[in-house]
């Protein structure tokens, strides 16, 4: 019996040079979190929605070149961590919980870029949220 060809096999065979891929990405995008975040008194021990998107460059070696799941960055494990440190303690800034997040992410093995957004969707009726970016990129 002929196994299947891996993903990445497939590619080596199938894309020409010029089309091979220069950049491999995963990401979350808007991870909605109760958050105690924010300066003002109304905010205080009154956690509020955050949406949390991350956006992470991994070199080639760090992206699963075949299906098998103990080579692929694990999404439970990245989501667990930040929930854990978005809920860890309270935050007055966006800026301080983006921050955590980004570095907690940039010490991963095969990072070679980073962007991590948050951002308050239910603040002004007219706005589909404020917030925050850091990237490396």
């Amino acid at each position: 019996m002929i196994a299947d060809p891996s993903p990445a096999a497939l590619l080596d065979d199938m894309v020409p040079p010029t089309l091979a891929p220069r950049t491999r990405t995963i990401f979350i995008t808007d991870y909605d979190l109760a958050v105690d975040i924010g300066f003002h008194d109304f905010e205080i021990g009154n956690p509020q929605r955050l949406l949390v998107s991350v956006e992470v460059w991994l070199d080639e070696a760090a992206f699963a070149a075949s299906d098998d799941a103990d080579s692929a960055w694990n999404y439970d494990h990245l989501r667990t961590d930040i929930r854990r440190i978005a809920t860890e303690r309270r935050y007055n800034l966006q800026e301080t919980l983006a921050r955590a997040i980004y570095a907690m992410i940039a010490a991963r093995h095969g990072v070679v870029a980073l962007t991590v957004s948050t951002r308050k969707p239910d603040i002004y009726p007219d706005c589909a949220g404020v917030g925050v970016s850091l990237s490396s990129r």
